[in-house]
């Protein structure tokens, strides 16, 4: 299918962890136990020294500011039976720093975990402005923009928002006529617009069926993610995805197959399908929302066989349908709330608390309302 602004086949956001995004500075530990004086195998043993947050492992130096790899050491008690003296808790590291394990002595207790550290980002800050960068997926090598806006300060983690363009179309186009970016550039949100391989209809993504072959477009999500990371001061806790069409579909897979790396996804124009669903196994519950047209001629709204692309056939569960499978995959309870003023339903009951929903328009086909898009997605974070 050509691309245009209103016959597009998806975006998406997306957000993920690596070398030099934000890392957790040593977090602090509970207070240390006030059992006595250190022993030396003796009965009055201290709680344990405070937790290490992000010690220097792949993740604890601030040149690697995703801070995911360093693991706490754990206060160590020295006593052979601390009464009653608190132990150090768990440290937890800023952004991903791993928590610290802490040790007891025979009689002590556990304390809380500590507080996160301070997030040491990249200087100087990146600059405002798009540059367009390349990322190896293997012995691949593929292509975004990053996009950067004027109220990044670069000097607290903000979110990224992955933004997927529909068949035939590329991050250029996208970023061009995203509706998302007017809602995140004024909150300092960094975006980035991936391009899509060619396949038999043009620029796509492989969401299984269908539209272009041999392409591991999830392992290029996390890649790209995880390049930003080390470039931009990242809330790696913050990823989100989000695709018109053919990108919407790439934002339902993504949130089938990188629940770990995104934290909620917005898809418009495009549905689960009957040939990816019973792969659809997110090893947590993520929220979604979907646009969906009643009057889409190209995703009809009540689902079914179509051939976007001669030779790879695809089943739309339909909007509804959709609906029901993501409410199914995340546990959710109860009915469906009756159509709000934006014509919106949603479960609210799921598990992990995330929700899920999905907005009627009458617009054709259309990309998503991110006026009400991001303020849904922005909501959630990973665990």
């Amino acid at each position: 299918m050509p691309y245009s602004v209103r016959s597009r086949l998806g975006t998406v956001l997306v957000v993920g962890a690596i070398l030099s995004g934000c890392a957790g500075s040593n977090g602090d530990g509970a207070t240390s136990g006030t059992g006595g004086t250190p022993a030396t195998g003796g009965s009055t043993g201290t709680g344990g020294l405070p937790a290490n947050g992000g010690a220097t492992g792949t993740g604890g130096k601030s040149s690697n500011l995703t801070g995911t790899g360093g693991s706490g050491t754990g206060g160590a008690a020295t006593g052979g039976s601390g009464t009653g003296g608190v132990a150090g808790g768990a440290g937890r590291g800023g952004a991903g720093g791993a928590a610290g394990n802490a040790t007891t002595g025979a009689a002590g207790n556990s304390g809380a975990a500590g507080d996160g550290g301070t997030a040491a980002c990249p200087t100087p800050a990146l600059k405002a402005g798009d540059s367009n960068q390349t990322v190896m997926v293997g012995s691949t090598s593929r292509t975004y923009i990053l996009h950067v806006p004027s109220a990044y300060a670069g000097n607290k983690p903000v979110p990224l928002v992955v933004d997927f363009h529909p068949l035939g179309g590329s991050g250029s186009q996208e970023e061009g006529s995203s509706p998302y970016k007017a809602q995140t550039d004024p909150e300092g949100v960094v975006s980035a617009y991936p391009n899509g391989l060619s396949g038999p209809s043009g620029a796509a993504w492989n969401v299984g069926p269908c539209c272009v072959a041999n392409v591991d477009d999830v392992a290029f999500a996390r890649a790209l993610v995880a390049q930003v990371e080390t470039k931009a001061c990242v809330d790696t806790k913050r990823v989100y995805a989000v695709g018109f069409s053919m990108g919407g579909g790439m934002s339902h897979y993504v949130a089938c197959h990188a629940a770990d790396v995104f934290a909620a996804v917005a898809p418009a124009s495009f549905d689960l399908l009957a040939e990816n669903e019973d792969g659809c196994t997110p090893p947590r519950p993520i929220a979604e929302i979907s646009f969906r047209s009643s009057n889409d001629p190209i995703v009809p709204y009540a689902g079914g066989a179509s051939s976007l692309v001669s030779g790879m056939p695809v089943t739309f569960l339909g909007a509804v349908g959709t609906f029901q499978k993501w409410a199914q995959i995340d546990g959710c309870s109860g009915s469906a709330t009756a159509a709000d003023s934006n014509d919106c339903q949603y479960y609210n009951s799921c598990s992990a608390g995330v929700k899920v929903g999905l907005c009627t328009m009458n617009a054709g086909h259309a990309p998503g309302e991110a006026n009400i898009g991001w303020p849904f997605i922005k909501q959630f974070t990973l665990p």
